[in-house]
């Protein structure tokens, strides 16, 4: 279990050791590519607007001299684009220590990648799963090293029954917070599948899931945008400035799983708080169904067939 009390202040020297957040120019990626670039690290800031990843690159060099945050387009939307992105980091990185998959959407009226997949489960799985497949070898060769998937307690609404390539279209009977929990939900078998999977073979390789309890970011505010709900944005708008702990507290987790010592392959971190929702980072237990072996083999096969993605394991 991480220690109680567990802050920025924690992380030690990362001169030397190179990351990746996806999704860093707001919110829980912002943060916590910031912290990392703090404390030294090589930090690639992968975001699908490299005009929003510069800007948050600048906020991060102007408020700590000498850090030297890059930015590279992603979107993991789009499998085309996440291919682009591993091609060139391959070629200008000798090393990868951590690979943050943090990049999102929440909650949002169905819509479907360039890829045709449902949007959620494109975004915040399937992009994601190649994405980390194309990486591996780097992370393999620079170990002791880290795949960090961030998931939301929102898991616990996802559903998996006979998982095939059709389940992950969502072709019909579409409900934004339920694609939602099991786009995270996807996220959670993924990473105890890579945990597996990596083995004895790589046993300092780690694959760690995380969530931020509840964080106020950007990230709720675009399904009611995109849904043109005024209400839905003055409900969120109010629920964040009274529940919600800053983006800075919810990356805590994330920094947790990314390099604090003692993680082990396969745990869970979140806040400690009440709910689990605030508070300092500790290891937990996911929902029984982000265990089942069956379904996140089926999962595994099926973004296989969807992403063209193989892993060298």
């Amino acid at each position: 279990m991480a220690a109680r009390g567990w802050t920025e202040d924690d992380i030690a020297d990362l001169s030397g050791k190179t990351f990746i957040v996806t999704g860093a120019n707001s919110g829980i990626g912002f943060e916590a590519a910031r912290a990392l670039a703090e404390k030294g690290a090589a930090v690639v800031l992968a975001c699908r607007s490299v005009e929003k990843g510069e800007a948050a690159a600048d906020r991060i060099k102007m408020a700590h001299a000498g850090t030297k945050p890059e930015v590279r387009e992603l979107d993991v939307a789009s499998l085309a684009s996440v291919r682009a992105f591993a091609e060139r980091f391959l070629r200008e990185h000798a090393r990868l220590d951590a690979l943050v998959n943090n990049a999102g959407v929440m909650a949002i009226p169905r819509r479907e990648t360039v890829d045709g997949f449902e949007m959620q489960m494109g975004t915040n799985h399937l992009g994601h799963f190649a994405l980390t497949g194309l990486l591996l070898p780097r992370l393999i060769e620079s170990a002791p090293s880290r795949v960090v998937s961030v998931s939301s307690m929102m898991h616990t609404r996802g559903r998996f029954g006979a998982l095939d390539a059709r389940d992950l279209r969502l072709e019909s009977g579409y409900e934004k917070w339920l694609a939602y929990g099991r786009s995270k939900l996807a996220n959670l078998l993924f990473a105890y599948e890579l945990q597996r999977r990596l083995g004895v073979a790589h046993p300092t390789v780690l694959s760690v899931g995380c969530h931020p309890g509840y964080a106020a970011t950007n990230l709720q505010s675009v399904g009611p945008e995109m849904s043109g709900s005024a209400v839905g944005r003055a409900v969120m708008a109010a629920s964040n400035a009274l529940f919600a702990q800053s983006a800075r507290a919810g990356a805590l987790p994330t920094l947790y799983a990314a390099v604090a010592g003692g993680v082990r392959g396969g745990e869970f971190i979140g806040p400690g708080g009440p709910f689990k929702m605030w508070g300092a980072p500790v290891s937990q237990k996911s929902n029984r169904a982000s265990y089942d072996l069956e379904a996140a083999k089926k999962l595994w096969e099926a973004s296989e067939e969807l992403t063209g993605a193989r892993y060298a394991l």
